[in-house]
């Protein structure tokens, strides 16, 4: 007998055959990483507890509570607190305030940082290194330390009527900004000037040979390239402005130009407090901060990046 005869298909012209299907890569679950993951999952919601619970708090009435608990199951959530909490505290004008220091705060530190930066990174120069150390330096001294001797000296300088009601830098924005970028600008100048070391040499060279100067160099070469590393900065920066409590209350004694921090003292009554209002106050409090780490999300992340894979 003949074995039947085995039949080839043909494959019409101008049709390529179909790839032969690949072998299924069977999962492998590592103990190892499943560990990672669970400690990062972990950190993650310690972090994170606070926060979920006092928007837990702030949609609960303060009646229920206190009878059966935070850690109770809800049996009525509203947003009522988020109104009275915004409407009594008077945050508006307190945001407005936040945003004269933390706006110009953000810029100012992160142009001079980024431009001393640029002189001790870029430019040949003496005594760049011993510079680049006394800005990090500065970073080293506690803040505290100073508050009676910047209070003096607040005090004593005088300011034009237009600049400060007081006339004098105590009691103005004036004080509250120069502290924020003088104790600012040095971390700022470390971490710009590391990153602009990494930028290639030939960049510069380039720029050079074709004309360019120094604010050539700096602002339409150099700054391009340090987007992602002032993101970064920029996030961090407004984050600290913005939630500084300290120098307002040392260096402001009108209440009308207090920062946003302080409208919280307005939700607490002199006999009695309701800690969930208090939480919806504190929530929406928090949501700038929130919405620029979301829209400087991709830059921030970058920024945190950089240098990582360099071989």
């Amino acid at each position: 007998m003949t074995a039947p005869a085995t039949t080839t298909p043909t494959i019409p012209p101008g049709r390529t055959p179909a790839p032969a299907a690949r072998p299924r890569r069977v999962l492998r679950i590592r103990p190892g990483r499943v560990g990672v993951h669970a400690f990062l999952m972990t950190v993650s919601l310690a972090f994170l507890a606070p926060l979920l619970l006092a928007v837990y708090a702030s949609l609960r009435p303060y009646e229920e509570t206190s009878e059966h608990g935070y850690f109770s199951l809800p049996r009525e959530l509203s947003l009522d607190y988020y109104q009275r909490a915004f409407s009594e505290s008077g945050m508006t004008k307190y945001f407005v305030n936040t945003m004269i220091i933390a706006v110009p705060g953000v810029l100012i530190t992160l142009f001079l940082a980024s431009f001393v930066a640029f002189a001790v990174a870029r430019l040949r120069m003496r005594g760049s290194m011993v510079l680049l150390m006394l800005f990090t330096a500065g970073n080293l001294l506690p803040q505290q330390v100073i508050v009676t001797p910047l209070y003096v000296v607040f005090n004593r300088v005088p300011l034009p009527y237009w600049m400060s009601d007081s006339m004098t830098v105590y009691d103005s924005y004036w004080a509250v900004l120069s502290v924020q970028i003088g104790f600012q600008i040095g971390f700022c100048v470390f971490v710009l000037a590391n990153f602009m070391r990494t930028l290639p040499q030939e960049i510069l060279e380039a720029a050079i040979v074709d004309g360019a100067g120094v604010w050539t160099q700096y602002w339409r070469i150099t700054l391009p390239l340090c987007r992602p590393a002032l993101a970064a900065l920029g996030t961090l920066q407004f984050t600290w402005m913005y939630n500084d409590f300290l120098w307002a209350l040392v260096f402001i004694s009108d209440g009308d130009k207090l920062p946003v921090t302080s409208a919280l003292n307005n939700l607490r009554g002199q006999f009695f407090t309701d800690y969930n209002l208090l939480a919806a106050g504190s929530v929406i409090v928090a949501l700038p901060t929130l919405i620029v780490f979301l829209l400087l999300q991709r830059h921030f992340i970058a920024g945190l990046t950089l240098g990582s894979t360099k071989g």
